[in-house]
């Protein structure tokens, strides 16, 4: 990937243009470059309008963006502030996210997703705990991942802890989401994403004890990104945790869903801890934007996203470091992942939508099938594909259908025996519920 090319200094910049080049550059003042948000390194490969030197084109861009330029209570380790811009890109991209991630929004079968939360929410937190953790390092199949979190098993290895750990992290961050942000609570959410996963057991929900920490390119080892000193970590989490906890009335005003954004680019340019950073930022999104009211972000998977081009999310960290410290490049980045991140849950529920209603019509119109089960068992079979990641109890679907407890067994063991339910147990019990191929299941034995 590479460190990109420094942006410029303005003032030298100025400095150091012709004067027959002023009167271009100020009658060619705008933030944006065809619409878009470039950084210096992205420019300076195009052609200039009008056979402008590079220098006198960068200097136009750069007087567009200082009048939307604020200053942010956030610093990096020299001690200047942190800018952020709301060009028209950013404003457009948040009033998408507030039509469609704050308001109630219903599945193209018409209902609230509100209604039956469960299914989507498990398999937005399972898939959010296997792609962050992937993201550092996890090579665990999403297929096994998932199996390990819906039925309790334990972790085997190093990845599956990671995994696992990630899965415990989101489940604490719904019951801390109307909490206000301390520094203890970012060590206890790093605890339980780290623990067991660390050289030394000690640093999980510790901040970084040295300052050998480096962001390096895994291909050639260039150095990318160096932290700040590790003394300097209290204060500047403290500092994070006001920025976090602050109301519409602070200055500068910074729109909700950009504010988790900067929480989680601090995390990253910190690097407060000795492993697990990625993590505890992309989490601390999370609890950022649900604490604002952006509940839909409970069932997507931003991490998902990130991991189809995660150079991309590097580059837009060095994008804003690499161009005084204008942060506007990595909330760019946040929010068309954001997005994305959006219409993948909507294009998910109009799939199974989909599929839910073709299997129901199998499942009703299939002599193969109705010759298999019987009317409990159509109905278990029609819940499980409306309601992924349930379980399933013998003594439940017992109460559920009124029948004595060795035919509620036997209902669910032979199911079992089928493929069209996994058994585990817990305690003394044994649970069951649906493989995530149960449709595709179904529809090769209505072919028997």
């Amino acid at each position: 990937m590479g460190k990109p090319a420094t942006a410029p200094d303005f003032a030298q910049l100025i400095q150091g243009l012709s004067p027959d080049a002023y009167p271009w550059v100020t009658a060619n003042i705008n933030p944006l470059i065809g619409g878009r948000y470039l950084h210096w390194d992205e420019l300076r490969y195009r052609p200039a309008p009008d056979n402008a030197s590079k220098e006198a084109w960068w200097a136009s861009i750069q007087l567009g963006r200082a009048a939307l330029l604020q200053e942010l209570p956030l610093f990096d380790k020299a001690g200047r502030a942190f800018r952020f811009a709301t060009p028209a890109p950013v404003l457009i991209a948040l009033h998408h996210i507030d039509r469609d991630a704050a308001g109630l929004i219903h599945s193209p079968a018409g209902a609230p997703i509100r209604e039956e939360p469960q299914r989507y929410l498990i398999n937005s937190l399972i898939e959010e705990a296997i792609t962050s953790s992937q993201l550092e390092g996890a090579s665990t199949t999403r297929q096994v991942a998932a199996a390990m979190l819906k039925s309790g098993r334990r972790p085997r290895d190093h990845s599956e802890k990671m995994i696992f750990n990630n899965y415990r992290a989101m489940e604490h961050l719904r019951e801390i989401k109307n909490d206000a942000l301390t520094p203890a609570l970012i060590l206890e959410l790093h605890r339980i994403l780290s623990e067991d996963t660390l050289d030394d057991p000690a640093d999980a929900g510790r901040l970084r004890q040295t300052d050998d920490i480096r962001v390096v390119d895994p291909r050639d080892g260039t150095i990318l990104h160096e932290p700040p000193a590790h003394a300097e970590l209290p204060q500047r989490l403290q500092r994070l945790c006001d920025f976090a906890n602050a109301d519409e009335n602070a200055s500068p005003f910074v729109h909700p869903v950009l504010r988790a954004i900067l929480l989680h680019f601090m995390i990253g340019y910190d690097h407060p801890f000795v492993d697990g950073n990625g993590r505890t930022a992309r989490a601390l999104f999370y609890w950022s934007i649900a604490r604002s009211g952006y509940w839909l972000m409970e069932y997507t998977s931003i991490s998902h996203i990130i991991r189809r081009a995660p150079a991309k999310y590097m580059r837009a960290y060095l994008h804003s470091e690499s161009d005084n410290n204008d942060s506007t490049y990595f909330l760019l980045h946040q929010l068309t992942t954001i997005r994305q991140a959006i219409a993948a849950l909507h294009e998910y529920l109009d799939r199974k939508s989909r599929e839910q209603k073709e299997t129901e019509k199998l499942l009703a119109a299939s002599v193969s099938l109705r010759s298999r089960f019987n009317h409990r068992q159509t109905a278990l079979l029609n819940h499980a594909l409306r309601n992924s990641g349930t379980e399933y109890r013998v003594d439940a679907h017992q109460r559920s259908h009124n029948v004595v407890y060795q035919t509620a067994r036997s209902d669910l063991l032979s199911l079992h025996e089928l493929g069209l339910l996994i058994k585990t147990k817990q305690g003394n019990a044994y649970v069951f519920y649906a493989p995530e191929n149960l449709r595709e299941l179904l529809a090769e034995l209505a072919k028997e």
